[in-house]
This record gives C-alpha cells, sequence and structure tokens, in this order.
C-alpha cells in the first residue's frame, strides 16, 4: 500500500492538481491553494512534449522583452526628437539635419535624417527619401512578428500532441481484467495527467504569444500614422522655405539645337541677299 502511494505522488496527478497549479507556469515557485508545483516537476509529468513548449516559452519571454525596451526606448524619446528637428527645420535645414544624425539610433531620427541628407532635392524626390525611410523602418519594427506568429500556430498544436500521447499512455497501462489493479490505475493517472500538463502549457504559450503580437502590432499601426504626420509637415517646410524652383530656359526647337548657335542668323542674312540685289 505504500510502494501504491508513493507511484501516486511521482507519476500520477489528479486533473484539479494540475489546473489548481498551472500558474507555476509561468511563476515558478508561487504557493497557489497551498500547494507548490515547480516547473522541473511539469516538464517531467508532462512528458517530452513539454521540451518544445518550454523552449517555446522562453524565446516568446525573450523576444517579448527585447521588442518592449525597444518600443520603451523609441515612444520615450520620439516627440522630443521630432520637435526638435521640426523647430530647427524652420531656421536651418543644416542644423536639422545634424540633430537628425544624433539621434539616428532611434528610428525617428533615421527617418527625418535621409531627406535632410540630400543636396537641394526637389520635392518628389523629398518625398521619396521620407517613403523608402519609413519602409525600412517598418521592417525593423516588424522584427520579431513571424516568430510570435509560428509561436501562436504551433504551440496549441503541440498541446494536442502531448494529449494524444498521454492518452496513449494511459490506454496502455489500463489492464482491464487482470491483476494489480490499483498500479494500473496509478500508471494510467499519470498517462491523463500529461496529457491535461501539455495541453494547458500549449494554450498558455500561445495565448501569451499572441497577446504580445497583438501589443505589437497595434503600436506599429500607431507608429506608420506617427511617421507619416511628421513626414508631411517636414515635407511642408521644405516646400514653403526652403525649396527653389530652377528658372526655366527659353524653348529651343531641335532644328536649333542641330544647328548651333549662329546657324539661324546666317540663314536669314543669305536668304536677304538676293532681295537685295533685285532692289539694286
Amino acid at each position: 500500500m505504500q510502494h501504491g502511494n508513493h507511484a501516486v505522488g511521482m507519476a500520477g496527478v489528479s486533473p484539479m492538481l494540475v489546473f489548481s497549479e498551472l500558474p507555476s507556469l509561468i511563476l515558478p515557485g508561487v504557493m497557489f491553494r497551498g500547494n507548490t508545483l515547480p516547473v522541473l516537476d511539469l516538464l517531467i509529468k508532462g512528458g517530452p512534449v513539454m521540451v518544445p513548449l518550454f523552449l517555446l516559452s522562453i524565446f516568446t519571454l525573450a523576444t517579448a522583452l527585447e521588442r518592449l525596451w525597444f518600443w520603451l526606448r523609441l515612444l520615450s524619446q520620439e516627440d522630443r526628437i521630432v520637435h526638435d528637428v521640426l523647430e530647427a527645420a524652420q531656421y536651418n535645414l543644416e542644423d536639422a539635419r545634424m540633430m537628425a544624425e544624433r539621434s539616428e539610433n532611434f528610428a525617428i531620427g533615421r527617418f527625418l535624417a535621409a531627406p535632410l541628407k540630400l543636396r537641394q532635392p526637389s520635392p518628389d524626390t523629398f518625398r521619396l527619401a521620407l517613403e523608402s525611410a519609413a519602409d525600412k523602418e517598418f521592417v525593423k519594427m516588424r522584427k520579431g512578428d513571424k516568430f510570435l506568429e509560428t509561436v501562436v500556430a504551433i504551440a496549441p498544436l503541440l498541446g494536442l500532441l502531448g494529449t494524444v500521447t498521454g492518452l496513449i499512455v494511459t490506454f496502455n497501462n489500463l489492464d482491464i481484467g487482470g491483476g494489480g489493479a490499483g498500479e494500473g490505475a496509478t500508471l494510467a493517472a499519470g498517462g491523463i495527467g500529461e496529457a491535461l500538463i501539455t495541453t494547458a502549457a500549449g494554450m498558455v504559450v500561445a495565448i501569451l504569444a499572441l497577446a504580445v503580437f497583438r501589443i505589437f502590432v497595434s503600436l506599429q499601426s500607431r507608429q506608420m500614422d506617427y511617421f507619416s504626420e511628421v513626414g508631411s509637415e517636414l515635407e511642408l517646410i521644405y516646400r514653403q522655405t526652403w525649396y527653389q524652383p530652377e528658372t526655366t530656359q527659353p524653348e529651343t526647337t531641335q532644328a536649333d539645337n542641330l544647328l548651333g548657335p549662329g546657324k539661324k542668323v546666317n540663314q536669314v542674312s543669305s536668304a536677304s541677299e538676293p532681295l537685295s540685289s533685285a532692289s539694286a
């Protein structure tokens, strides 16, 4: 009897215990309803499928922290950078360019510096430089999105795979009609616990990745609108204050260009010679 109890404690786990201690997947060692279940125990009891799920959760957390640091730095500084550059652009483009270049470690600084580095560009070239720089920065802002989308798709499937493998273990350990019913039930309970743990872990990892992904997508959408607004203001300042259209030259015909300077005058003078001789 003691051997059976020991087996239940190590190999089997009741469904209520699993669901009551799911928070330890994220916060190891947290007390919940008077019980603790370390992550290592969950990994062991969840079976081999828990290994890729655990790795996906670690990479998801690392991606979330890296992107969070990126967005915190950008959002905390971009308003100041935009104000300084636009204010300087109204009086001196060179000062505005230097301010933007000093902030090129931020996306907004690289975006504003791109057109200001050009030498007397036309308005179309100025706008093209803004659009090109914005596209490059938006690609950098989407870093990690593909990975998070992959986690959202794969984690539930891994949880389902763990459910299937846990049920396989359960049915393999069922010895209906045979002896040792207590030991078989204990092993079957372990298979059910494996199935429940992997299912819950897959859902937790997928939900976490989806929440992080949606937050970053909303931030990217906000930045696209912000970049468009700031770029329009900078282009307007350039058009109104600094752009000087080139003076148009008088049009010349293609024949004049082929004849070269002085040819047309000679033709006129030669055409007037018969008139002079006739009058004489």
